[in-house]
């Protein structure tokens, strides 16, 4: 954390001022501010908004700088996860190192903070734990790394998991983490009285994969809800993709919704592109929190090479026919404070005494910054500028 002066900076897209950040937060506000033995950057009229919040993401799977990966798999959720087991052997794939690019990528893009699940299996054990462990401690002064361990071959299917899973939580991960109850699994009872079980052990919050669609995804999300219910977890429970919510029975989601809220269910998206997802705001709407996150960046199920939150945005409102300024600014809030907000992270804004974790965007507006795409200007992390032009300013191994 640091000491800085930022000058002409508009905040949220309002009139120009300056802040005077001190020890890492934000002391004040206001214009001319004098603090003549404090270090002065210019913002030249960017846009400040709190940090972009990744809340939905897999460090531990990319093959940044390791060449082009051929995939010959397809788009198949089983075979894509046994490939991707056995390639992390074939390819000497090191989770440190290639969780540590992908981090430093989004934070070139003004992420401040991630959530990353991390894949613990019988095969590769707890390798990718290690890595992103590392990775975490490292980074420390650059971003927040938040873990949850994660099952990607199954829980009930592959004896053995459950214990590394604890073995994980006792190991440093923040949260326990779930794939499918019935799709992957087929024991949507044994799942997740295995995983309710470990968050309870190890006092932690829960966040499940719920790839299942229409009323298979509604049948699991009720079982969650249950649990959540019944073991006094309200608050403590995220579900990401949820792309049953996207069904068109709009009376059934609507009971979800109610029920989510209920139990402060968290929701986090992707905007996937190639399914039906949760529509922004109706989730808002019913008092839901809501985060995004870019998921799987350049590894053996995904081509693309995009660790930009604010591209993230564009996705988001896109996939939720979002075209008014004003619901553009919501797309951005979603991946910003949206996921600060699941996350727990406190002081997450731009008012004095929140953390100095900013992202500085060209364009007149929040909506022209959603539009155009960035780069990011600028990025802080406690008042310490980790981030310029898209870039992280720690050069990546």
């Amino acid at each position: 954390m640091t000491d800085l002066l930022i000058r002409n900076l508009r905040p949220m897209g309002d009139a120009p001022t300056d802040m005077l950040i001190r020890a890492g937060r934000i002391e004040k506000l206001a214009p001319g501010i004098e603090a003549p033995e404090v270090p002065v950057e210019d913002a030249a009229g960017a846009i400040a908004i709190p940090g972009l919040v990744e809340a939905h993401t897999h460090l531990d799977k990319t093959l940044m700088g390791m060449g082009w990966y051929e995939n010959s798999v397809g788009a198949d959720l089983r075979a894509m996860i046994d490939n991707e087991r056995a390639e992390r052997r074939r390819l000497h794939h090191d989770p440190a190192r290639q969780s540590m690019r992908h981090a430093l990528a989004l934070a070139g893009n003004g992420t401040t903070h991630i959530r990353s699940h991390v894949d613990v299996d019988t095969e590769n054990g707890l390798a990718a734990i290690e890595g992103v462990l590392q990775t975490r401690d490292a980074l420390r002064d650059v971003v927040d790394i938040e873990i949850v361990a994660f099952p990607q071959s199954g829980l009930m299917i592959r004896s053995g998991t459950a214990e590394l899973l604890d073995r994980a939580m006792a190991m440093g991960a923040d949260l326990v983490g779930g794939l499918d109850p019935c799709g992957i699994d087929r024991d949507p009872k044994g799942h997740l009285d295995t995983l309710f079980a470990l968050a309870e052990k190890h006092g932690k919050g829960i966040d499940i994969h719920l790839h299942e669609g229409g009323q298979l995804g509604a049948f699991s999300m009720e079982m969650i809800l249950e649990r959540t219910r019944a073991l006094g977890m309200k608050g403590k429970v995220a579900i990401s993709h949820a792309f049953c919510l996207g069904m068109q029975d709009w009376n059934r989601t609507e009971s979800l919704l109610e029920a989510l809220a209920d139990q402060d269910v968290a929701i986090l998206t992707t905007g996937a592109p190639s399914r039906e997802v949760p529509a922004i705001k109706r989730v808002l709407g019913a008092g839901i929190r809501m985060g995004a996150g870019c998921d799987g960046v350049l590894d053996t199920w995904n081509p693309w090479n995009r660790p930009d939150m604010l591209d993230r945005a564009r996705i988001v409102a896109q996939k939720n026919n979002m075209r008014s300024d004003a619901d553009l600014a919501l797309a951005l809030a979603v991946c910003s404070t949206g996921g600060a907000d699941v996350m727990g992270v406190v002081g997450h804004g731009l008012a004095s005494g929140c953390n100095a974790d900013l992202a500085f965007l060209s364009g007149s507006t929040l909506a022209e910054a959603v539009a155009t795409g960035g780069p990011v200007l600028l990025t802080l992390k406690g008042g310490r500028v980790t981030g310029r032009n898209g870039n992280s300013t720690r050069e990546a191994p």
